[in-house]
């Protein structure tokens, strides 16, 4: 599919979303998001393909939503274009997503670096949500994972005061995974997606479920579904190989069933 707002390159067993709007810091217009969640849904559906980088480029990540898009729009309009749902196969997307950051990450350039599974900063990179200096407030899911990730006093912080955050203190934080030279953020997030790309399919989908209910449900409920997952995966080609490499001492080849 050709896409407008976005460049999509497969390069199996990965692939990169690159965000291109440079001329307004890759706003994320209802448009670039409907691209990058139609991308991440064939993608998704693509079994060459195993994990994916997002990534603005070497300058700027996103810096927030086209404001110029919204600034007149009612609560029913609002409501009835339902904005930030269009998020979904995102925040959905089974296999996982690396963000490579570099730049302004703000608003909700910020929000969908936090629905990826691992964030590489630039040293450049710059996290906020200044959505309160507009009137409103993060609508994308800002005011849920900042405190699940770096804690209340930290989201207070940035949520109340519109401020910013650089690469280092977003690592000290839990937002990064780690901080790298901005020109080379990206080909250090490639190269994290190959390894994952090499782990067994199914177990890492099951993985990534299993943390992700850390934060959605009760304790023994996530054990409950960690014993399910773990158990099921008995069942699958990729759980004889691998044990079997371990014992014959070689790399193990899976091929996601």
């Amino acid at each position: 599919m050709a896409y407008e707002y976005i460049k999509v390159e497969p390069d199996p067993p990965i692939a990169t979303i690159t965000l291109d709007r440079p001329k307004v810091l890759n706003a994320l217009s209802p448009a670039v998001i409907a691209e990058v969640g139609q991308a991440l849904s064939e993608l998704d559906a693509d079994d060459a393909v195993r994990a994916v980088v997002i990534t603005g480029g070497p300058k700027v990540f996103a810096a927030g939503a086209d404001i110029g898009d919204m600034a007149e729009r009612s609560a029913a309009e609002q409501l009835n274009r339902d904005q930030t749902g269009a998020w979904s196969p995102i925040s959905g997307f089974k296999k996982p997503l690396i963000a490579a950051v570099n730049g302004y990450c703000l608003g909700g350039g910020c929000e969908l670096a936090l629905m990826c599974d691992v964030i590489i900063a630039g040293d450049s990179a710059r996290f906020g949500q200044p959505e309160i200096n507009l009137g409103i407030i993060p609508g994308a899911g800002g005011t849920q994972r900042w405190p699940r990730t770096a804690g209340k006093f930290a989201a207070m912080e940035v949520m109340l005061t519109g401020g910013m955050i650089g690469a280092r203190r977003a690592y000290e934080l839990g937002l990064a995974n780690k901080v790298v030279p901005a020109e080379m953020s990206v080909a250090v997030a490639q190269r994290m997606a190959r390894q994952l790309a090499e782990k067994p399919p199914v177990a890492v989908r099951l993985a990534k479920e299993s943390v992700q209910k850390a934060f959605e449900t009760s304790l023994a409920e996530g054990l409950a579904a960690e014993r399910r997952s773990f158990y099921f995966l008995f069942s699958t080609d990729d759980q004889k190989e691998g044990m079997r490499a371990f014992l014959e001492k070689r790399k193990g080849v899976f091929k996601g069933r």
